[in-house]
């Protein structure tokens, strides 16, 4: 009689399961030795107290601390404090800490090597190391509602990331608190990943996302970092609902980010709050743009690009389009709100009775020529605006809103931040 391998792969899990143990074990003992004589699918259970760290995990095994996270694994600052190469690792509650330094040789707090899918990474502390967790190749894994910190002592570019994926299709980090590293996620060549609400603080970049396609990033919060979402050489995304607040340099960059969805995010304070780097054929829709010195940096022949029902509230310079190309920011018979706007609406439709048309000659030649910002106020620039405004043909290339809102459109992202901020 003929069985499948699929089968006998079923059938050799059941029997380990039906099997499987629970284990307590004392503080100080030696971790590795009890992970090495565990069965598969065995549960450890870990006191409170100190266990030596480079554990490497070669069976599928639950290893978990007390909820207060007081059992804690302690690397000697060498290599990768925990090492997991099997399936359906299970690490939970507990603290990890001290791995080496080496960003080259890949050393990290917990480490997900390839054979590690559908590994579950929950509820832990990970301070102090290089990269706190280290998903290289692993599938299907699940980083949740850890606390993870980075090496505080070190120089911003000597640090880690919070979590690193590379190549590591269908996996997710959610919910978790990262700081003090050098960016919060970092994610290359990879693809179907969810990254969704993540808190991040003191890093140089929240998310920081190359090649990653078809895949999501919501929910999160950005705060106090150079730039909060970076989305960068990747397409058929959904950044939806996140907020960055405070960033020193950029809210958001989409940098050769396509055939997008950008939508309902809020960026509060930042030097550019979104930066359009050649992004083509995406959607911004439904955003708030608040607050920065420059509300929208869009250059380099960004292409099919749809944007309306934003909200440009504040900022010092609402655009800054750097293209001789004319482009109509209003999509369907709707645009965008521009706070700077003082138009009428003498039909009440909710849109302004005349186009709004953020930038003209002079600030074409202050973006080619920064020096003749001097000459603002000189009779020469004086004669340039007022024949821009008699002779409209003479206008150049740029943004035109022909719709622009008499009001900003609804946004339950900022509603929440409101409530966040109260």
């Amino acid at each position: 009689m003929h069985i499948s391998f699929n089968l006998v792969l079923l059938l050799l899990a059941v029997f380990q399961t039906a099997f499987a143990g629970t284990t307590e074990v004392a503080a100080g003992s030696d971790l590795q030795s009890i992970v090495n004589r565990a069965q598969a699918g065995d549960t450890l259970r870990l006191a409170s107290g100190k266990y030596r760290g480079r554990i490497i995990i070669g069976k599928p095994l639950t290893i978990e601390g007390p909820a207060d996270r007081s059992a804690e694994i302690e690397g000697d600052r060498t290599g990768r404090t925990v090492s997991v190469h099997a399936p359906d690792v299970v690490l939970r509650n507990l603290t990890v800490t001290r791995s080496g330094l080496s960003l080259p040789a890949m050393d990290a707090g917990i480490y997900l090597e390839q054979t590690a899918a559908r590994a579950l990474v929950e509820h832990n502390d990970i301070l102090e190391n290089s990269v706190g967790v280290y998903l290289h190749g692993a599938p299907d894994a699940l980083v949740r509602a850890n606390k993870i910190v980075g090496d505080a002592k070190l120089r911003r570019n000597e640090r880690g990331n919070g979590v690193t994926v590379w190549n590591a299709p269908g996996s997710k980090v959610t919910g978790n608190d990262i700081s003090q590293g050098r960016d919060g996620i970092f994610s290359n060549a990879s693809t179907k990943n969810v990254f969704s609400n993540n808190r991040f603080s003191k890093l140089r970049y929240a998310v920081h996302y190359m090649y990653t396609n078809d895949s999501e990033v919501s929910g999160n919060f950005s705060d106090g970092n150079e730039i909060g979402y970076a989305i960068m050489f990747s397409e058929r995304l959904k950044i939806n609902d996140n907020i960055a607040v405070n960033s020193t340099n950029q809210g958001l960059m989409l940098n050769y980010a396509n055939h997008s969805d950008i939508r309902g995010n809020v960026i509060d304070k930042a030097g550019k709050c979104v930066f359009v780097y050649n992004a083509n054929y995406n959607n911004l829709t439904g955003n708030r743009f608040e607050g920065c010195a420059t509300g929208i940096h869009f250059t380099a022949a960004a292409e099919g690009n749809k944007i309306y029902d934003n909200a440009f509230v504040g900022n010092q310079n609402q655009i800054k389009y750097v293209s001789t190309r004319y482009a109509d920011w209003a999509e369907g018979g709707r645009g965008n709100y521009w706070s700077d706007n003082s138009a009428f609406d003498l039909d009440g439709d909710g849109f302004g009775d005349n186009a709004y048309r953020p930038n003209g000659i002079t600030d074409q030649i202050v973006w080619r020529a920064p020096a003749a910002r001097l000459l603002m106020n000189s009779p020469a620039v004086s004669m340039v605006k007022w024949a821009q405004s008699q002779f409209p043909a003479i206008l150049p290339g740029g943004v035109v809103d022909s719709k622009p809102l008499m009001a900003p459109p609804e946004n339950r992202t900022f509603e929440k931040y409101k409530a966040m901020k109260g």
